[in-house]
């Protein structure tokens, strides 16, 4: 197409000018949106009978809904990653978006849509500072700059026009990062009602006949390849200005309430999608295996000179010793379904070979040590309950993590982004020439922690075992020694 003149992407042009019933409002049209729930209800429209419009609302007065506007709210997806070991690389133009609106401008527009006889569901992604009260939104009229605001008129709006009826009330689906997501944001509506004087008729209904159904999300969505966009465009026989790249895996998991699972055919189509009545052990899957494998790997993979996650994993020993450290390690410490557990972990490991996303070390390496409290340290102490014996690779994860705030290793310096006081904590125990005494001072930092590690049998010596090793041989050899040394 080089050289060629493209015509805007556009319903007429892609064939997609099929009118659907509206029953979704989506406030966020960002990447993520556009790259997940878009992307399900794009799949649920096409292979299933919901058959289901979305008004996206943009959610601050600098979005871009009018470059979706500008071409008819279609936008082509690229899927690219791994899936059970072999790559993706798939692209598609998605069309269930119907209609954008800007409510700073459009005001009536978005009142408009509170009217719609089938709508029923309402998504959001307004980053994890969205869900917010603010006090000083303390006027019903609107538009409203905060979210929960505009969630409150909608539903105020909609209660008012169809006088009550609980069959009119919606499903409130927010995919916000922040835990209990949807009850943080029903509180919130409740805040806003009280604070407007709004009747208690509606709060009743508010309570009684909408449901709010926390989420776990999760799908890396890059967006817009800015990067490389040429190569991307060479692949369209059309202009797209709102083009989006995604990775492979999808993750939602939506805590079930009102039979959500009659409401949406999820089931019906081929992706990770979980209703279910709670989502806490999926958090603690993903923190442990996802987060955690990324966190466990790190110092070992950057003293070896390893830049990226993709590279780490591809490298025989790096790549050992997180599979082994997972299976045999984190897995058996979470109490869940084993072949759930190795399904999920297999899928980890195909995200962290992805070719096609460039996920650097000194990225992960931003406050490490809380990262590791939180993500691998119940995994050490969950092992030694279970098996009253130190898990040898996570002991060594925790030595090099102490090695790593050294600061330098061999002549290359390290990528400490920590807290200042973290990184002077570290500097004054590396004084110390005597690897007992960095372990010890190390370990009893509760600071750190949380609480003294040199309470945990056997670890103060254990950790000053592997920091010898570490600092006589290369890290690989470190690891081997420090195994058999405890075989």
């Amino acid at each position: 197409m080089e050289n060629q003149i493209k015509q805007k992407l556009n319903r007429e042009l892609n064939g997609s000018q099929e009118k659907l019933p509206v029953k979704i409002v989506q406030f966020g049209g960002g990447n993520f949106m556009r790259g997940f729930t878009d992307y399900v209800i794009d799949r649920l429209n096409t292979e299933t009978s919901f058959k289901a419009g979305i008004v996206n609302i943009q959610p601050t007065s600098a979005g871009s809904v009018h470059k979706l506007e500008e071409q008819d709210n279609l936008y082509t997806l690229f899927t690219r990653g791994i899936k059970k070991g072999e790559i993706i690389d798939e692209k598609q133009v998605i069309s269930a978006i119907q209609k954008s609106i800007n409510p700073y401008t459009h005001y009536d527009e978005f009142l408009a849509i509170a009217k719609e006889e089938e709508l029923e569901f309402i998504f959001s992604n307004t980053t994890e500072t969205g869900i917010t009260y603010d006090e000083l939104e303390n006027s019903y009229v609107g538009p409203h700059k905060n979210f929960p605001a505009k969630v409150t008129v909608l539903l105020y709006e909609r209660f008012k026009h169809f006088k009550g009826v609980p069959e009119k009330g919606l499903r409130i689906i927010p995919c916000e990062l922040i835990e209990d997501n949807a009850l943080v944001l029903k509180k919130i509506i409740l805040q806003y009602a009280a604070l407007w004087n709004l009747e208690e008729e509606f709060i009743n209904w508010v309570e009684e006949s909408n449901y709010f159904h926390n989420t776990l999300v999760d799908r890396i969505v890059p967006g817009y390849p800015k990067d490389d966009v040429l190569a991307y465009e060479d692949q369209l026989e059309y202009e797209d200005q709102m083009m989006v790249v995604a990775e492979a895996f999808l993750l939602w998991v939506i805590q079930e309430s009102g039979n959500l699972k009659d409401r949406i055919p999820f089931d019906e189509i081929n992706e990770q999608i979980l209703v279910v009545d709670d989502i806490e052990p999926y958090r603690l899957r993903k923190v442990r295996i996802l987060n955690g494998g990324h966190t466990l790997m790190l110092a070992p993979a950057i003293l070896s000179g390893k830049e990226t996650v993709k590279e780490s994993i591809d490298n025989e020993f790096i790549g050992g010793f997180l599979n082994e450290t997972i299976f045999n390690e984190v897995n058996p410490t979470l109490g869940l379904d084993e072949k759930e557990l190795k399904d999920f972990s297999e899928e980890v490991f195909d995200r962290f070979r992805n070719p096609f996303i460039k996920h650097y070390l000194a990225s992960i390496a931003l406050y490490f040590v809380s990262k590791f409290k939180v993500r691998i340290l119940p995994s050490l102490l969950g092992y030694i309950e279970i098996n009253n014996k130190l898990p040898l690779n996570l002991t060594f994860s925790l030595a090099s993590l102490i090695r790593f705030y050294q600061g330098s290793f061999g002549n290359k310096f390290l990528p400490l982004n920590d807290e200042d006081t973290i990184i002077t904590k570290f500097k004054e125990i590396w004084e110390n020439e005597e690897y007992e005494i960095v372990a010890e001072l190390a370990l009893s930092e509760t600071s750190f922690w949380g609480m003294d590690l040199t309470k945990v049998q056997g670890l103060k010596s254990a950790v000053a075992k592997a920091l010898w090793e570490i600092d006589q041989h290369n890290v690989e050899t470190a690891y081997y020694n420090f195994r058999q040394f405890y075989s």
